[in-house]
């Protein structure tokens, strides 16, 4: 097959491999409560068993960053596509929470080039305007599989059960799979010379821990972990459980929340450019959506939102607006690779994306299981609020280490 020579087509074959990694990571906020009964789960098991995925992914950064560099986006994808074909077949097969938790585990390895591998073939292929430009339109692009793993998966898990929709995200990765090997082109890699696995991972560590990627990590931590949890695991559950709603129902919200994801990054990208500022916007979209996810407990059962209007429980409508909004907001989220890619020279490109995502998906594996807990202790809403207390700190942290002056301003 011939194979083009723009980057637009590649860039996308990439990215159906992010819509795969979303698919299968939010698969949980609608399979929840099967999945707890049929592999007999507590809250907090079900928080640590699908945070493995996070916690794998994360551990993952370094060798998919060395392989982003050594061996080039086009191998490397393949060879995650092929273990997450792997993951979704384990899932779906799986007889009780061992064999699930190793699946989890695989899926997340996977899935950890989802993002980096279009994200560093764009970084590589245009100049600092179009990035930007496509950076959210991978971020988009990539969020769709959020709107598979809401209504249309929501009536599989119904019909057909949670494992079938395991099996529909293995296709999908599959399809994946060979859209990169049709369109996108061997290319050397970045890196030059010689070098030993040790000294990539040793240049990997020292970027994550470089002064110019602190602030963007630091913020990274929180950012990507309100999206796992609010649209990956808790926002499901919180809605049959406190609002009432059917699976189905439940699964309609959710599909609004993605399209909201879908649609938040080029909304976040041109409000950039009309508005400059990255920094405030940043930090600004991460605070307010700290104050949109304590409005979710707030308006549920005797909560003081719910109490101050005079209200048990407020409807389910609330809590879709609500949901919405942090959809379009958290999207700001996109300004972090901009300032990423800033901070380090072309070559060193896909190491420094790779370890901002150790941030984004370790801090999303250590928060779940924070929220596990929480959940444990006071219930969903519980769950929700530490996302938005991390978000907080994280967002100041941000400001405090962006202040003029600092080390780590590009």
């Amino acid at each position: 097959m011939r194979r083009l020579s723009g980057p637009e087509l590649p860039i996308l074959a990439l990215t159906l491999g992010h819509v795969f990694s979303n698919a299968v990571r939010t698969l949980p906020a609608i399979a929840a409560d099967v999945l707890s009964r049929d592999l007999g789960l507590t809250p907090e098991g079900l928080a640590a068993l699908t945070g493995a995925f996070p916690a794998t992914f994360a551990l993952a950064m370094v060798p998919v960053g060395i392989g982003l560099d050594r061996w080039g986006v086009r191998r490397t994808a393949l060879v995650l596509l092929g273990i997450g074909m792997a993951g979704s077949a384990l899932a779906a097969l799986a007889p009780g929470p061992g064999t699930m938790l190793l699946a989890q585990c695989v899926l997340g390895m996977g899935c950890a080039g989802a993002l980096m591998c279009p994200m560093t073939y764009a970084a590589r292929a245009m100049d600092g305007h179009r990035f930007a430009l496509w950076s959210g339109i991978i971020q988009a692009f990539g969020n769709c599989g959020m709107l598979l793993s809401a209504s249309p998966l929501a009536l599989l898990v119904e019909r057909q059960g949670w494992r079938a929709g395991f099996w529909a995200s293995g296709a999908l990765a599959a399809l994946a799979f060979v859209a990169v090997a049709a369109t996108v082109q061997r290319t050397p890699p970045a890196q030059a010379g010689r070098r030993s696995l040790w000294q990539d991972t040793r240049d990997i560590l020292a970027i994550a821990v470089s002064p110019r990627l602190r602030a963007p990590m630091t913020i990274g931590f929180a950012s990507f972990a309100v999206v796992l949890g609010v649209r990956g695991l808790w926002g499901g559950p919180w809605l049959m459980q406190a609002k009432g709603l059917t699976r189905v129902e439940a699964g309609n919200v959710l599909l609004l929340v993605a399209v909201a994801l879908v649609a938040g990054p080029a909304i976040a990208g041109v409000v950039q450019r009309l508005v400059g500022r990255p920094v405030a916007l940043l930090a600004g979209s991460h605070l307010t959506v700290a104050a949109l996810v304590l409005l979710l407990p707030a308006g549920g059962p005797g909560g003081w939102l719910s109490r101050a209007l005079g209200q048990e429980v407020l409807p389910a409508s609330f809590d879709a607006a609500v949901m919405v909004a942090i959809g379009l907001v958290i999207s700001f989220q996109i300004l972090v690779f901009a300032q990423v890619r800033a901070a380090v020279p072309p070559e060193q490109t896909g190491r420094a994306l790779s370890a901002n995502n150790i941030a984004f998906f370790g801090g999303a594996a250590v928060l779940q299981a924070v929220s596990g807990f929480a959940a444990a202790w006071g219930g969903t809403g519980a769950a929700l609020s530490t996302f938005a207390v991390a978000l907080v700190v994280c967002s100041l942290a941000y400001l405090w280490l962006r202040r003029p002056g600092r080390p780590s301003l590009p």
